[in-house]
């Protein structure tokens, strides 16, 4: 299928060729892909149900004129999972995450790097320059070792030792640049014109911004096959759904543009009626482009000093792709949001205990603005949103799980018996928990309200829960385990929550027990006035998302020790 390349400045168009990277007439180095939308429209549709799930089942909107089969690594296909026990929490049901750790080098760089490949293969170029936080780095590694490109990689010495290492294991050349990421991709720029190589251009390079595009493509797909197909609208009927919201952590910002092409396309084809707002989410220590959108500045004034320790993010000028996206967003109702590394810190736990997914800070950036987003309103309990899950922490660093992590089993020395003596086996044993977690009651007649308190609990720290489901069973409970706090539901069948904590204040050995009540009803005066001096708080339900519930909860083990 045919494609060109127009100049974003004067619309000249020509065809496309990877060496070619500005504009002839102006030399512009801003252009991008054009296809013929209108023939692909006829023609897709009946081409997907026979196509593998994966990358290059959208071959005819990627600048590769013959993809090459024998250079897949299987990219691209990820899943799109529901974050039911997130939705519950949040109180927003329609949150999926688009897992892009499944990826062949477990991050969505690898799209960028098998879409830009694949092109300087077919192209004849044989050795490249990238610049790289590290995981473009990973994926152009590993898509050029199987290529027999030649790679030149340059990282800010701020990477990780381990991916470096990675980096080096494909046969890729590392330098390490000691300066920040802005100061490496000038060096690298300088080697690349010093030796007449390509160099990989990021939000500039067609090949980068393309690959983009496709999860776009696999979440309009994905949300069609979850959620059903879109409502007819305006007469129109629409092949696909999409989000509300599409939410992701952004250092450059590549991702998000190629991603609101994708959708720009997909609607200028009639697959979709609506493209969703984009949420771009920066770490505070370095947020040019976040600061520029709350001063409704146009350009971004660079960062010459990044201060985070979330070293993918670390991008300080981000140039032109800000402005590009500050226009897309005013169009599309997007935003940009910034949070601290803490933030993603906690929300890295939070999404791993909820939901089982380790994501790399970077991602749990993404994650730390949905809470955000949430939290101030931008984002509705209505709305479905999608946050991209943009790699895997692999192995977490020690500031992410502090100290006491683990701890040390020891055996017991043995001269002649092959195994330990039972006695010193469980002393070593019993040293693994040696400090008493606190004990936590959670009486709630619904399954899903306790499993929600539960895993929040879980998410935020180390605790013994019982649980029970009506009030005789929590008087038993709470008589036999004399928990720390019990965190108490109002309203249940035959004995609701008043008469239990009547009864726990009437027995000495449970009166000084605290209590957080968690109500879903708004309560009357005389019920209030029965609550008075008998409970640590009183939580409404669906109240969760701020600290507040997990903050009620400490203060009031702190008070029952």
């Amino acid at each position: 299928m045919p494609f060109t390349v127009k100049c974003l400045d004067c619309n000249h168009t020509v065809p496309y060729f990877p060496t070619a990277t500005t504009c002839p007439r102006c030399e512009s180095a801003w252009r991008e892909a054009v296809y013929d939308y209108e023939t692909i429209a006829q023609t897709l549709p009946a081409q997907l149900p026979q196509r593998p799930f994966d990358l290059w089942r959208y071959r005819e909107l990627l600048p590769v004129r013959s993809p090459n089969p024998t250079l897949f690594l299987g990219e691209g296909g990820t899943p799109l999972i529901q974050a039911v026990n997130l939705g519950m929490m949040l109180g927003c049901p329609n949150i999926f995450i688009k897992d892009e750790r499944q990826g062949p080098t477990v991050s969505f760089k690898d799209r960028q790097a098998a879409v830009t490949i694949a092109a300087l293969k077919e192209a004849g170029i044989t050795e490249m320059v990238v610049a790289s936080t590290g995981n473009v780095a990973i994926a152009y590694s590993a898509y050029a070792a199987r290529a027999g490109i030649k790679l030149w990689a340059f990282v800010t010495s701020l990477v990780p030792a381990v991916k470096m290492r990675e980096i080096a294991l494909y046969g890729t050349q590392v330098i390490k640049v000691t300066g920040s990421y802005d100061q490496t991709k000038q060096v690298a720029a300088e080697f690349a014109q010093q030796r007449g190589l390509y160099l990989d251009r990021g939000a500039r390079a067609i090949p980068s911004v393309e690959a983009m595009k496709t999860i776009a493509f696999e979440i309009a797909e994905q949300l069609t096959t979850i959620l059903g197909p879109p409502h007819i609208q305006n007469g129109t009927h629409p092949l696909w759904r999409t989000p509300d919201w599409y939410i992701q952590a952004i250092s450059g910002g590549m991702g998000p543009l190629g991603i609101l092409k994708g959708f720009r396309e997909l609607k200028e084809m009639g697959f979709i009626e609506k493209i969703p707002a984009v949420a771009a989410i920066q770490s505070e220590g370095c947020a040019p482009m976040a600061e520029a959108w709350k001063r409704d500045q146009e350009i971004a004034t660079p960062v010459s000093t990044p201060r985070t320790h979330i070293e993918t993010l670390a991008t300080g000028d981000p140039g032109r792709t800000y402005t590009l996206l500050y226009h897309h967003f005013h169009q599309s109702g997007g935003v940009f949001e910034s949070v601290s590394d803490e933030e993603a810190f906690r929300a890295m736990h939070v999404l791993a205990k909820m939901e089982g997914i380790s994501a790399e800070p970077a991602a749990a950036v993404a994650f730390a603005g949905l809470f955000k987003l949430i939290r101030n309103g931008i984002i509705k309990p209505t709305d479905t949103v999608v946050v991209n899950c943009t790699g895997h922490t692999m192995p977490p660093e020690t500031m992410i799980l502090g100290d006491g992590w683990a701890r040390n089993v020891v055996l017991p020395s043995r001269v002649r018996e092959e195994t330990p003596q039972p006695e010193g086996l469980l002393a070593a044993l019993n040293r693994v928990a040696p400090e008493r977690f606190p004990r936590v009651a959670i009486v709630d007649d619904s399954p899903d309200a306790r499993r929600l308190i539960r895993r929040i609990l879980q998410s935020q720290g180390h605790y013994t829960i019982f649980e029970a489901s009506d009030g005789l069973e929590a008087l038993q409970l709470i008589t036999r385990e004399k928990p720390d706090l019990v965190i108490l539901d109002l309203m249940m069948p035959e004995m609701d929550g008043f008469a239990v904590l009547e009864k726990m204040k009437a027995n000495p050995e449970t009166a000084t027990i605290p209590v957080i009540v968690s109500t879903a009803k708004a309560l009357t005066p005389d019920e209030k006035k029965r609550l008075e001096g008998q409970i640590q708080s009183l939580m409404q339900k669906g109240d969760f998302l701020s600290d507040e519930f997990v903050d009620e909860v400490r203060t009031s083990l702190r008070k029952s020790k």
